[in-house]
C-alpha cells in the first residue's frame, strides 16, 4: 500500500484548484496525470525580469520591465490587423502590439494617462520599439513581484506559462513533510538540503547556473531518484537470490565434444565468459548473469556451450529471443551441434498449434527435449518442462525485469543467463541490470572481416543505387535500412514500401522486403529467399528485423543515418562476415550532434566505445530508443552528468540492504516512502513484512 503521506502528491492534477478536465489533459501531455508529475517538470529556462532599462535603450529581442505612460489605443480597422497601445517614457515611445485583442478589457487594464509597468520581448520593427502580448502589465506598485528570474517550462499547445506555473504552485502547495532517507554522512558531504527545500530550489532559480544538472539541488533530487532505482534493483536481486538455486555441475563430456566439432577457436574472451557462468552454476545460489557483446562476438554459441553443464547434470534448458525470425536463427544456428551430440532440440514459438504443438509439449514434460528454443510462447501456462535448470534470455532490452522472473515459475531455481548485441554504457547497465552480474565479450571471432564505413549526402542516392546495382551483379548482397520516421510502425512501414517500389523498378524480383506490419509468416519467407539468393537486396526497417545472419549479406545501406541512435547504427552494419561495407546517408545540412555521432562510427568498431559516446553526445533519455527499450525513464537524473551519483546510490543500496534487509529501521521507513515516491512499488513486495 502506499503510504498515506504520498496520497495528495498521486491525488491527479485535476484536483488540484483550478484545474479543470481540459486543463489536466494539457498536463498530462506535459507531465503526467498526477500532481507529483508536475514535482518533476522542472524549469528548462529562465527569464530575466530584473532588467528595467529606458524604452530607447531597450535591446532588440531581449526580455525588459519598462516604466511607461499609457498614451493612446488605436484600434485596428478589422481583425487582420493588430489592436495597438502606444506607451512612452521620457526617452521614447513604445507600441503594445496585441492580436485578436479585447478592446475593452485592454482599456480597463491601460487606461489612457496611467502609469503602468510592462514586461516581455522588446521588438525593433520600421525604427520603432515594440512589445508583442507582455506577459505583465501592472501598476507601478506591484513592481516588486515581478523583478526577479522567472523559472520557463516545457509546454505544450494551449498550455500558456501562467497556467502551467499555477498548476505547479498548487502542486508546490501539496508537498508534505517526508522523512529524510538520506545518508546523513552523504546529505554533510554534498552539502544538500532536506527533500523538500532541494525541490523547492529547483522551482525556483535565482541564477542561471542553479539550471544545471550539477546545481545541488537539482544533484540531490537524481541522487534520490538513482536510490530509489537501485534500491528496487538490489531488492529485486536480493529476493531472487533468496530463492533457492541449486549447484549445477557436469561431466564435462559433452562440452569437450562439442568444442571439437566447432570449425573455429574459441576468443578469451568467450573463455573468460564460459568460466564465469560454469562458477555461477557450481553455487548453490541462483545464477542471474548478463553477456554483452557486439553482433557476431559469439554469444550464442557460449550460451550453447554453458547449457551443455546442465545436460550433463541431467537438466532441461531453453533460450527465448523477441521475435520468431531471432528465435529460428538460433534454432538453425546451435541445432547442427546439438544433433551431432545426439541431443534433442526444439523450436516453439506463438505460429505453432495442434497436434505437433501438443505432441512437441508432451515430449517436453516427458523430458525428451534438451533444448527448447522459443520466443514468448514459452511462457504460456501449458508449457510445462520436466526439469528445467539453466535458461537463456536474447536481446534482454526488449523484456522486462518481471518477464525475466516469470522464467523462475518454470522450474526450480532456475539459473538465468540474459544477452544483448546492444552495446550498452556502464551507467545504463547498472540502472537497467543492476540485479546482474555482467560479462563482456570484447573480441571478434577470428576472421571476422573489418568494416569500411562511409557517409554520404542523401542528393547522391543515385550514385550509391548504382553502386550496389555492380555489386549485386558480383554476387554480393545487400540490407536497404529505411529511415525512422518517427515512433511509428504505419509511417515506418510506407518509407520501406516507397523505397522499394524504387529499388524494385531497376532491379525487378530481386528486392525484398520486411517490416513489422507484415505477417511473420510473409517475414519468413522472404528472409528465406534473402538467404538462400533469391533476393539480392533486402529492403527492412527496423534493427530486429535485420537481427538475421546472411554471410554474403557485406552490403549495408542506412537511410537517414542521422536519425538512428549511435548503437543502432553500430548494431545494424555488423551483419556480413566477409568485408563488408556501410553507407551511410545523411539529409544535409548535418546538427552538430549528427555530424560527431556519424564520426565516432567511421573512428572505430568498438561497440562499447561507441555505447559511452552514444551516451555523452544524446543522453541516457534516447540511447537505446525508448520503442524498444526496457530500460527505465529518468525524471530528474541524466546518467551522461550523474554517474558518480549512480556509482554512490548502487554502494549505499547494497550496504543498505545488508544491514536492514527488510527496511524495518527509521532510516528503512523513510526508504519505502522513497520508492513508492518514484513509483518503484514494485520492489516493496519483496520484502518479508511489505
Amino acid at each position: 500500500m502506499r503510504p498515506e503521506i504520498l496520497f495528495p502528491l498521486f491525488a491527479e492534477t485535476s484536483r488540484l484548484q483550478g484545474v479543470g478536465p481540459r486543463l489536466s489533459k494539457l498536463l498530462e501531455t506535459v507531465a503526467g496525470p498526477h500532481v507529483v508529475d508536475l514535482l518533476w517538470l522542472l524549469p528548462s529556462g529562465v527569464i530575466d525580469r530584473r532588467f528595467s532599462p529606458r524604452i530607447a535603450d531597450a535591446p532588440h529581442g531581449v526580455g525588459c520591465t519598462i516604466t511607461v505612460t499609457v498614451v493612446e489605443h488605436r484600434a485596428p480597422p478589422n481583425r487582420r490587423r493588430p489592436y495597438v497601445v502606444l506607451c512612452s517614457d521620457d526617452s521614447g515611445m513604445l507600441e503594445l502590439i496585441f492580436f485578436n485583442a479585447k478592446g475593452d478589457y485592454l482599456m480597463q487594464l491601460l487606461p489612457p494617462g496611467a502609469t503602468r509597468v510592462v514586461s516581455g520581448k522588446v521588438e525593433h520593427y520600421n525604427n520603432s520599439y515594440q512589445m508583442p502580448h507582455p506577459d505583465h502589465m501592472i501598476p507601478p506598485e506591484q513592481i516588486e513581484s515581478i523583478l526577479a528570474l522567472e523559472p520557463v517550462y516545457p509546454l505544450t499547445q494551449g498550455l500558456t506559462p501562467k497556467v502551467l506555473r499555477r498548476a505547479i504552485d498548487g502542486a508546490m502547495a501539496r508537498l508534505p513533510m517526508l522523512p529524510e532517507w538520506g545518508d546523513t554522512a552523504l546529505l554533510a558531504r554534498e552539502r544538500w538540503t532536506p527533500w523538500n527545500e532541494s525541490l523547492r530550489a529547483a522551482h525556483a532559480p535565482e541564477t542561471h547556473e542553479a539550471l544545471s544538472p550539477l546545481a545541488p539541488a537539482r544533484r540531490r533530487l537524481a541522487y534520490d531518484e538513482l536510490l530509489a532505482n537501485q534500491l528496487a534493483l538490489a531488492m529485486v536481486r536480493q529476493h531472487q537470490k533468496r530463492r533457492k538455486g541449486r549447484s549445477i555441475k557436469g561431466d564435462g563430456a559433452l562440452f569437450k565434444r562439442a568444442e571439437e566439432a566447432l570449425p573455429y577457436q574459441l576468443t578469451n574472451a568467450q573463455r573468460m565468459a564460459l568460466a564465469e557462468i560454469s562458477a555461477d552454476m557450481a553455487e548453490s545460489a541462483r545464477m542471474l548473469r548478463l553477456l554483452q557483446g557486439d553482433v557476431g562476438s559469439g554469444k550464442t554459441i557460449v550460451a550453447f556451450l554453458a547449457m551443455l553443464g546442465a545436460i550433463e547434470a541431467g537438466y532441461q534448458t531453453a533460450l527465448m529471443a523477441p521475435t520468431e525470425i531471432l528465435a529460428r536463427q538460433h534454432f538453425q544456428t546451435i541445432a547442427p551441434l546439438a544433433e551431432a551430440l545426439g541431443l534433442r532440440i526444439a523450436v516453439l514459438t506463438g505460429r505453432d498449434k495442434g497436434r505437433a504443438r501438443e505432441a512437441l509439449l508432451a515430449d517436453l514434460a516427458a523430458g525428451d527435449i534438451h533444448v527448447l528454443v522459443g520466443t514468448h510462447a514459452l511462457f504460456q501456462q501449458d508449457v510445462g518442462f520436466h526439469d528445467l535448470a539453466f535458461a537463456v534470455v536474447d536481446e534482454q532490452h526488449r523484456f522486462g525485469v518481471h518477464q525475466r522472473m516469470a522464467f523462475s515459475d518454470k522450474g526450480a531455481g532456475v539459473d538465468m543467463l540474459v544477452m544483448t548485441a546492444t552495446p550498452i554504457p556502464r551507467t545504463l547497465a547498472m540502472t537497467a541490470y543492476g540485479d546482474l552480474d555482467v560479462s563482456r565479450l570484447t573480441e571478434k571471432p577470428p576472421g571476422r572481416q573489418p568494416i569500411t564505413t562511409r557517409a554520404v549526402p542523401a542528393p547522391r542516392l543515385d550514385e550509391v543505387v548504382a553502386a550496389v546495382g555492380r555489386s549485386i551483379e558480383t554476387g554480393a548482397r545487400a540490407y536497404w535500412v529505411c529511415p525512422l520516421v518517427e515512433e511509428s510502425e504505419l509511417i515506418d512501414a510506407a518509407a520501406a514500401e516507397e523505397r522499394h517500389h524504387h529499388l524494385a523498378g531497376l532491379f525487378g524480383s530481386r528486392v525484398g522486403l520486411v517490416h513489422g506490419r507484415m505477417k511473420a509468416t510473409e517475414k519468413d519467407a522472404v528472409m528465406e529467399a534473402f538467404k538462400s539468393g533469391e533476393i539480392d537486396i533486402l529492403v527492412a526497417t527496423t534493427v530486429i528485423e535485420v537481427g538475421v545472419d546472411v554471410p554474403e549479406a557485406t552490403i549495408m545501406v542506412i537511410e537517414h543515418a542521422e536519425r538512428f541512435g549511435l548503437a543502432q547504427l553500430h548494431q545494424l552494419r555488423g551483419r556480413g562476415a566477409g568485408a563488408s561495407s556501410c553507407l551511410l546517408l545523411y539529409q544535409t545540412p548535418l546538427g552538430e550532434t549528427a555530424r560527431a555521432r556519424l564520426k565516432v562510427l567511421r573512428e572505430t568498431e568498438d561497440g562499447f566505445r561507441i555505447a559511452e559516446e552514444d551516451l555523452r553526445l544524446r543522453g541516457s533519455g534516447e540511447v537505446l530508443g525508448t520503442r524498444q527499450s526496457g530500460l527505465p525513464s529518468f525524471r530528474v537524473a541524466d546518467l551522461a552528468v550523474h554517474g558518480d551519483l549512480l556509482e554512490t546510490a548502487r554502494d549505499d543500496a547494497r550496504l543498505i540492504l545488508n544491514r536492514d534487509p527488510d527496511l524495518a529501521s527509521e532510516r528503512g521507513q523513510a526508504l519505502r516512502v522513497l520508492l513508492y515516491l518514484f513509483e518503484r512499488d514494485a520492489a516493496v513486495q519483496f520484502l518479508k513484512s511489505g
